[in-house]
C-alpha cells in the first residue's frame, strides 16, 4: 500500500519533522547533496555541498512522549571531505558529498562510504560511553609519572562518561579516478564495492586502498570520438557478480562479472526504442538516464530520466514494463528549461522497502509517488507552510492551460530553483526522508 490517494483503506501521509535553517539565503555550502538510510533505517545519514555528513538517529519509543515515535534526531556531524587542489592539471577539487552508503552492521559500530568528485572513505562511526582511570604511569590530569615513586600497583577500571560519538576515517580509497565520481554501491558480499565515474567503473575491496580493478572502460582511443557517458551505476542486490551501469544515452547495460574480467561487453542491454513521432532538438538530452536502482527483491530495475520513470524486468531488455510520467507538463517548456540549464539536473529515485512503490522528485519542491500495483500516482509537496506536526499532505496538481482550477498551480508559476532532486525510503515503514535545498523533511504515514 501507498499514499493515499484519496479512497477505500489507502492511508495518508503527514509531517513528521524538518531539519535546517528557515534563512531566505541559502549558503552554497550547506545545500544537501546526498540522502541515504542504512539498512535498519534506524540511522540517516546526509551530505552537503561543504563535505559535511550529518546523522540522524530514530529516539526510541517513550512513554512520558507516546507521540515521538520516530523522530529522527542529530547523532554525529563529521567534516568528511575538505576543498584539494590538483596542482598537476590546475583544478580545484570540490568537497560536495556526492553520494554515502552504508554498509550492513557487523557489531556495535557503524560504517558508511562517502565520496566527492575524487576520493572515497570509509568511515566508522562509534559510541564510547566508558573511559578508564587509575593509570599507573599517569595522573588524573594526564601528566606523566616518575616510575621510581610508584610503590604499589592500580588496576585500571573503566567509569561511565557522557557518550560520545566518534566519526573516524577507517580506509581513504583515491587516486583511482580521472574523472568525477557519480557513483558507489557496496556489493551484495559486504567485502567489495563499485565506483563509477564518467568513462570508467573500478571494483574495490574494502581492506585494500592501494588497488582496484577497472573493470568498465568506455573512453575511446580518440576522445573526438566520444558519444555517450556513464551516469550511474549499482550493484545487484543478491548476486555478487552482477551489476548495471547507465548511460547519458538513455540505455543501461547489465554486466557478469564472471564473464571476463574488464566488463566491456555486456550481457544484457536495456534499451527503449525511441518513438520517431516525438523527435526533438532535446530528445538526447531528457533520455540520459541520471539515477538506476535495482529492487530490493532483484528482479526489477528502476531508471530516471528527465520527464519519467522506467521499471525494467531483468529478463526483458528490449522495452520497460512501466512507464511512470513524473512531470509530463514540462515538454512544452524545454526550450526555457535548457536556457536556464534545469534540464541537465539529476533526479535520482527510489523504491519502498516492498518494490510496490517508487518516489522521485521534481521542481517547486514537488515530489512524486507511483503505486505499482494500482497504477495510481500522487503529488506532494516539501514546504513549511504544512510544517505543524502529523499535518496531513495535500495532493497537488499542476495545471498546464486552459482554465486554473481553485487548488491548481499554474505550470508557470513553478519555482525551478527548488527542487527535489535527493530522497530516501525506509527499508521497512511508510517513513520518507525528502532533500529540498538545505533542509531535510521527514514524513510518515498517518498510521505511524
Amino acid at each position: 500500500m501507498m499514499a493515499g490517494v484519496g479512497g477505500g483503506n489507502d492511508f495518508q501521509w503527514c509531517f513528521s519533522q524538518v531539519k535546517g535553517s528557515i534563512d531566505e539565503d541559502v549558503a552554497e555550502a550547506d545545500i544537501i547533496s546526498t540522502v541515504e538510510f542504512n539498512y535498519s533505517g534506524e540511522l540517516l545519514a546526509t551530505g552537503d555541498k561543504g563535505g559535511r555528513v550529518v546523522i540522524f538517529q530514530r529516539e526510541q519509543e517513550s512513554k512520558n512522549r507516546p507521540l515521538s515515535r520516530g523522530e529522527y534526531n542529530v547523532y554525529s556531524t563529521f567534516q568528511s571531505h575538505e576543498p584539494e587542489f590538483d596542482y598537476l592539471k590546475s583544478l580545484e577539487i570540490e568537497e560536495k558529498i556526492n553520494k554515502i552508503r552504508w554498509l550492513p552492521q557487523q557489531n556495535a559500530a557503524h560504517f558508511l562510504l562517502s565520496t566527492n568528485d575524487k576520493t572515497i572513505k570509509l568511515w566508522k562511526i562509534s559510541e564510547r560511553d566508558k573511559r578508564a582511570e587509575g593509570y599507573n604511569l599517569k595522573d588524573e590530569d594526564g601528566r606523566l609519572r616518575d616510575p621510581f615513586r610508584i610503590t604499589s600497583l592500580r588496576v585500571p577500571v573503566l567509569m561511565p562518561m557522557d557518550l560520545m560519538v566518534e566519526a573516524s576515517p577507517r580506509r581513504i580509497f583515491a587516486n583511482a579516478h580521472t574523472y568525477h565520481i557519480n557513483s558507489i554501491s557496496v556489493n551484495s558480499d559486504y567485502e567489495t564495492y563499485l565506483s563509477a565515474d564518467d568513462l570508467r567503473i573500478n571494483l574495490w575491496h574494502l581492506e585494500i586502498t592501494d588497488r582496484s580493478f577497472n573493470i568498465v572502460d568506455i573512453k575511446p582511443a580518440n576522445m573526438e570520438e566520444l558519444t555517450e557517458v556513464i551516469t550511474a551505476a549499482e550493484c545487484h542486490p543478491h548476486q555478487c557478480n552482477v551489476f548495471v551501469y547507465s548511460s547519458s544515452k538513455g540505455t543501461i547495460r547489465l554486466c557478469d562479472m564472471r564473464a571476463a574480467a574488464l566488463c566491456d561487453r555486456h550481457s544484457k542491454f536495456f534499451e527503449e526504442p525511441e518513438d520517431p513521432s516525438s523527435r526533438s532538438f532535446f530528445s538526447e538530452i531528457i533520455s540520459s538516464i541520471s539515477d538506476v536502482k535495482f529492487s530490493h527483491s532483484g528482479r526489477y530495475m528502476m531508471t530516471r530520466d528527465y520527464l519519467s520513470v522506467k521499471v525494467w524486468d531483468l529478463n526483458m531488455e528490449n522495452r520497460p514494463v512501466e512507464t511512470y510520467q513524473v512531470h509530463e507538463y514540462l515538454r512544452s517548456k524545454l526550450c526555457s528549461l535548457y536556457e536556464n540549464d534545469c534540464i541537465f539536473d539529476k533526479f535520482e529515485c527510489c523504491w519502498n522497502g516492498s518494490d510496490s512503490a517508487i518516489m522521485t522528485g521534481s521542481y517547486n519542491n514537488f515530489f512524486r509517488m507511483f503505486d505499482r500495483n494500482t497504477r495510481r500516482d500522487i503529488t506532494l509537496e516539501a514546504s513549511r507552510e504544512n510544517s505543524k506536526p502529523r499535518a496531513m499532505l495535500k495532493p497537488r496538481k499542476v495545471c498546464t492551460g486552459g482554465k486554473r482550477k481553485k487548488d491548481e498551480i499554474s505550470v508557470d508559476s513553478l519555482d525551478f530553483n527548488k527542487k527535489i532532486l535527493h530522497t530516501a525510503w525506509h527499508p521497512k515503514e511508510n517513513v520518507i526522508a525528502v532533500a529540498a535545498t538545505n533542509n531535510l523533511y521527514i514524513f510518515q504515514d498517518k498510521l505511524n
